[in-house]
């Protein structure tokens, strides 16, 4: 059983930590479209704006921040991150207080958390590779793919509801906090780092920056699943800000239950994570990606038949449920197949590589579908995500090559 199995103490803390930064960023989920929303009056091209132009700024931020985290321990880049995601995001309240919030301030904030998230990923995929027997990895993976969605599950109705209490902002508070608590976390572990190793060539060479896209795409499998796994990972958080234009302001949800229509299905999150590594044992990786990454991408086109009231809250939480377990299974199986085709000195720059490429992809997705929806309407821009999904299973790996065709991946020395 996942949760029975014991990965050691040092591992026992980045969990931890993970968990209290994941379980402040449930509580704040949405947080930046519903102030947008129901603070600044935005449009829904301004709301999709906020969910795309700062995420495509912060991938940028994080181009050149990749070398510079594959060449440095990686716990004081995780908790420098952290800090930086606390005093960044400690602005937003303070500006809201003294009336100086404004859009601007939203997208600044917005790119600086992501570039900052990008590069504490990075840092973090790396130590725990070095810190879990390769045997392990997987256990490890499926446990913060089920803290992410335990935390998601319970976050945002406490959110909705203190948002109604409390103002718009004051989630932010507790997702601030939660990356100072998590850098403490971090700060907890014991134990002596290895210093990174470089390579022949160097660190600070101009072709560094590209290393782990080089990766990925000399990579058979990993380049499919990549160009996959962006075109997925778009499509679905493009309908995160008109979701909310058409349940907030259209059809005039109460923040409470758009909270619970994304909370909810989150139970389909505990179950498919914690599956994961029996459905792996029982049918192989190559079978969890075909089947799985399939399943995962037909439901989306359900969101565009909600309906005012208990009908149309019933169909979000149906599709949302489906499209999470599914995810939930997929992305610690995916995790943990990165990491073993990555060789130790490739961690960071893949893993940054692989979060701009999906950064890139949302942002261009969500700005795509923000103009369409202002053209037409959120139901018609939900309508388009949802039928152009259901080609990306096009591009899922067709045969299980790992033992003819694939390059054999580095051995960790950890």
């Amino acid at each position: 059983m996942v949760s029975r199995r014991r990965l050691g103490r040092q591992f026992g803390w980045l969990w931890a930590a993970y968990a209290v930064s994941a379980y402040g960023s449930g509580l704040g989920f949405g947080a930046f479209p519903l102030i947008a929303v129901l603070a600044l009056h935005a449009s829904p091209a301004e709301v999709s704006a906020l969910s795309a132009v700062g995420p495509a700024v912060g991938a940028l931020i994080a181009v050149p921040l990749a070398p510079w985290v594959e060449f440095r321990r990686k716990r004081p880049v995780m908790i420098a991150m952290d800090l930086t995601r606390f005093a960044v995001m400690a602005t937003i309240p303070v500006a809201y207080a003294f009336g100086w919030l404004s859009f601007v301030q939203l997208l600044v904030t917005s790119a600086v958390v992501a570039a900052a998230k990008i590069a504490f990923n990075a840092a973090s995929g790396a130590y725990l590779k070095a810190l879990v027997r390769p045997d392990d990895l997987l256990v490890a993976n499926a446990r913060f793919e089920s803290t992410n969605w335990s935390s998601i599950a319970v976050g945002p109705p406490l959110g909705g509801a203190a948002i109604g209490l409390f103002g718009p902002v004051t989630t932010v508070v507790a997702d601030a906090l939660s990356y100072l608590f998590s850098a403490l976390g971090i700060t907890a572990i014991h134990g002596r780092e290895e210093a990174p190793q470089t390579t022949n060539k160097g660190p600070v060479r101009a072709g560094a920056l590209i290393d782990g896209w080089r990766h990925i795409m000399g990579h058979p499998r990993l380049r499919a699943l990549y160009l996959n796994n962006m075109l997925v990972a778009g499509l679905i958080m493009a309908t995160e800000p008109l979701l909310a234009v058409l349940l907030l302001r259209q059809l005039g949800f109460p923040p409470w239950q758009y909270g619970l229509a994304f909370a909810a299905p989150c139970a389909g999150g505990l179950i498919g994570s914690r599956l994961a590594r029996r459905v792996v044992a029982r049918y192989g990786q190559h079978r969890v990606f075909r089947t799985v990454g399939t399943l995962r991408a037909i439901w989306l086109i359900g969101l565009a038949f909600v309906r005012p009231g208990v009908v149309g809250l019933v169909t979000v939480i149906a599709v949302e449920l489906a499209i999470i377990t599914n995810m939930s299974l997929y992305t610690p199986v995916l995790a943990t197949y990165r990491l073993e085709h990555t060789p130790k000195h490739l961690v960071a720059r893949t893993l940054s590589a692989w979060s701009i490429g999906q950064q890139a992809s949302i942002a261009i997705f969500t700005a795509l579908g923000g103009l369409l929806a202002d053209a037409t309407s959120p139901r018609t821009a939900l309508t388009v995500a949802g039928l152009l999904i259901l080609t990306t299973p096009l591009l899922l790996p067709r045969h299980d090559q790992t033992s003819q065709h694939e390059p054999e991946p580095a051995r960790s020395h950890s």
